[in-house]
């Protein structure tokens, strides 16, 4: 099979890698000429994600084409997808995902849980809600990893926010952050990935910490895995979804967002569970049969970011060290450059419980420094 990708970072680098066991030739696109995917593809294309034309050309040499980021052209994926080529997930939801307004919408519309929001397209229609306040304003279309994100707490805040349209979200007062991977292939069959619990840098707005199995009660847990395995069906979707979550003091499990796609709240998978999610979304857009997403180990995931005050060519300070421990595995993206808080590689960490795995990976995250 010719598999095309879509852009070309750190995720579509391990999908490759994965598919590779299968002898599958995989062609990748994106603006990058370094990009992560650009050293093991079978075919680099160095264009504009958004270039309709570049995207239809490699596409037209693929039996399937699939994505690692939302920000693509839906025009060419939807003229590969008339003429009968495989784009999963497929381009109208794309078109969706890319909007925080439409997936609100949507969730509101199908009877989805999700915290109270309202809907602008300018900076001044914000003091029509002041009774919602206070929200966390994102930009409907174009933010990601915390961009095109800020709180406007007070009225006092909303001069500093965003002049475009955006969703405001009423705060939640949240026990913790929580995420499920599910997929589902053409013949229907759905398979969802134990929930995982999320910790946050309030500075990067990254993903800190992750812990595999969440620490919730297995009510909670089967709540979230039908919410997501629901919700993958209602939408009709291909491919893998990642569904966020917010899990509420008095027990309530609300939607915040999803990404079609793989995402950073499933790498531990490669190591912890039978089936990692680059696996079960290549077997997903093939439609194969899904596999066992069932643990192997408890486990837990820390990003790798650039250290603040640092930029220019990149140095992993204390891997040696790291690496002699036991049940660590690094996984460095391929990314020449670092700058502050840029994501440069994770490392996952298996132990023998949550609470064990979380205590080593707060070792590991001491040991090791991305410089310059």
């Amino acid at each position: 099979m010719k598999i095309g990708i879509v852009g070309g970072g750190q995720l579509g680098r391990m999908f490759i890698q994965n598919a590779l066991n299968y002898g599958h030739e995989i062609y990748t696109l994106d603006p990058d000429a370094e990009a992560p995917c650009s050293e093991i593809s079978h075919e680099f294309v160095c264009a504009d994600r958004n270039n309709a034309e570049a995207v239809y050309a490699m596409g037209r040499k693929c039996d399937v084409v699939t994505i690692e980021i939302e920000n693509v052209s839906i025009e060419a994926l939807k003229k590969l997808e008339s003429e009968g080529v495989k784009v999963f997930p497929q381009p109208r939801i794309l078109e969706m995902v890319k909007d925080k307004g439409a997936q609100k919408m949507f969730y509101q519309n199908h009877g989805f849980p999700t915290p109270p929001f309202a809907l602008v397209e300018k900076r001044e229609e914000i003091y029509q809600h002041k009774s919602l306040l206070p929200v966390m304003q994102k930009m409907r279309v174009g933010g990601y990893d915390g961009k095109g994100v800020t709180p406007i707490k007070s009225e006092e805040d909303i001069p500093s926010g965003f002049d475009a349209p955006s969703v405001l979200e009423q705060w939640v007062d949240y026990e913790m952050e929580l995420a499920v991977l599910v997929a589902r292939n053409e013949k229907g069959e759905v398979k969802s990935f134990p929930v995982v619990e999320q910790v946050f840098d309030p500075e990067a707005n990254l993903v800190d910490y992750l812990v595999s199995p969440a620490r919730i009660k297995p009510e909670v847990e089967s709540e979230a895995r039908a919410l997501a395995e629901r919700l993958i069906e209602t939408l009709d979707m291909v491919g893998l979804l990642a569904v966020e979550l917010f899990l509420t003091k008095d027990g309530q499990v609300l939607i915040n967002e999803i990404a079609p796609r793989p995402h950073n709240s499933g790498h531990h998978t490669i190591e912890a569970c039978f089936t990692s999610q680059y696996d079960i979304h290549l077997r997903s857009i093939l439609n194969w049969p899904l596999g066992d997403t069932s643990l192997r180990s408890p486990a837990a995931m820390i990003n790798l970011l650039g250290e603040k005050g640092f930029s220019g060519p990149v140095v992993y300070e204390g891997m040696d060290a790291a690496i002699a421990e036991r049940g660590v595995y690094p996984h460095v993206y391929g990314k020449a450059l670092t700058k502050p808080f840029r994501k440069m590689g994770h490392v996952t960490i298996l132990g023998s419980s949550s609470d064990q795995a979380l205590e080593k990976a707060k070792e590991i995250k001491a040991m090791i420094r991305v410089i310059a």
